[in-house]
């Protein structure tokens, strides 16, 4: 077994159980405690995970995973194949940035483009995505804060508990957060375990949240709870979204935009 296949099984453990030892896990994957005691070192400095006296236990903010549910593997972000809903989406939430706001980008493939879109105006961009820095780094007129972190080279952001700890210092007038999914039942969620608690630090730091949710998302896929749609304000989305689920936000008073 190679090291990230070995180092995803152990984060996979974690999501099903919330905790596990050393030992249950050197058992399972059939190594040497050594071995896992290494992998959980890495994947503690990663943000992936907290070390704790003889095991690991989910970083703080995830969520435990119902065995019945299906795991989605993390992979690198790839070639958007949805970049004409996106760069809608993008246009629009551009659109509800006012001049002097400051402004909180998430990682993901939406954001960047949102950068784009505000390249020239006097306001202030918080981001933790590397994507997001490549779009502005160049432009004079927007205040480009880079929050701290580990690199994660293949998704380009930073995470880790220097991340959440910058945003409990951050006051945002809105946050453009992205999600893996929305279900039915108005939980929006995202499959990826490291990044989950930073998302929640992000609205956390905002007065107003806009979700980022093409068609495409819905339901989509994830089981890690970042928040409700009764917990946002404005979602932004295309033509196809399910209206059901959309007026989950419309009736805790949120607004919902058809990009």
């Amino acid at each position: 077994m190679i090291l990230r296949e070995r180092q995803d099984r152990i984060i996979s453990a974690l999501r099903l159980s919330g905790a596990a030892s050393v030992k249950e896990l050197a058992e399972a994957l059939a190594v040497s405690e050594a071995t896992i005691r290494r992998d959980l070192e890495t994947l503690d400095a990663n943000g992936e995970l907290t070390r704790t006296y003889g095991g690991a236990v989910l970083r703080p903010g995830a969520t435990v995973q119902d065995p019945g549910d299906p795991v989605d593997q993390e992979g690198p972000f790839q070639q958007d194949v949805d970049l004409e809903l996106k760069t809608a989406v993008a246009r629009a939430a551009a659109g509800l940035v006012v001049d002097g706001s400051v402004v909180i980008l998430d990682i993901g493939t939406t954001t960047p483009l949102i950068a784009r879109e505000l390249k020239g105006r006097d306001i202030t961009v918080i981001t933790s995505n590397l994507a997001v820095l490549d779009e502005l780094r160049d432009d004079e007129a927007v205040r480009l804060v880079m929050l701290g972190g580990v690199v994660r080279r293949n998704y380009r952001t930073l995470v880790g508990s220097l991340t959440e700890l910058a945003l409990t210092q951050i006051s945002a007038d809105i946050v453009f957060l992205s999600c893996t999914g929305v279900r039915a039942s108005g939980h929006v969620v995202d499959n990826m375990a490291v990044e989950a608690p930073i998302k929640q630090s992000m609205i956390a730091a905002a007065d107003r949240v806009v979700l980022l949710a093409t068609e495409k998302k819905f339901p989509g896929t994830g089981a890690l709870r970042l928040c409700s749609l009764a917990e946002v304000d404005v979602v932004i989305t295309t033509p196809g979204a399910p209206d059901d689920t959309l007026a989950l936000c419309r009736n805790a008073g949120g607004e919902v935009t058809i990009a």
